[in-house]
């Protein structure tokens, strides 16, 4: 398992190993050799999305222009409040375009 630092959420996010397994067999483009793409894009989003499939799940986007040819990464966050706040990774993946969701924060 790792932890990631995220500034947004003003802590760390968890990738296990089975999600981390998950997203580089579901997208290998990604994983392992643009792990570091998925690092960045939460230290430093280009912008911040609630999911519009899970109420408590948010998409964090970064644009990367070198990334085949540019390419977005997003990743996405499952976030749990209460008395142990808990951050996890569901996946992640490349795009070309971002999908809608509700903006809540964007790089200005």
């Amino acid at each position: 398992m790792a932890f990631l630092p995220c500034p947004y959420l003003h802590g760390r996010v968890e990738l296990t190993d089975e999600q981390e397994q998950h997203i580089a067999e579901q997208h290998p483009d990604l994983l392992p050799d643009n792990r570091q793409c998925v690092i960045d894009t939460l230290a430093d989003p280009d912008q911040v999305c609630r999911s519009v499939r899970l109420a408590n799940a948010r998409l964090f986007s970064r644009w990367f222009p070198a990334l085949r040819g540019g390419k977005h990464v997003v990743v996405v966050v499952v976030s749990e409040s209460g008395p142990q706040e808990r951050h996890w990774i569901v996946t992640s993946y490349i795009a070309r375009k971002l999908s809608k969701g509700v903006l809540e924060w964007k790089r200005s």
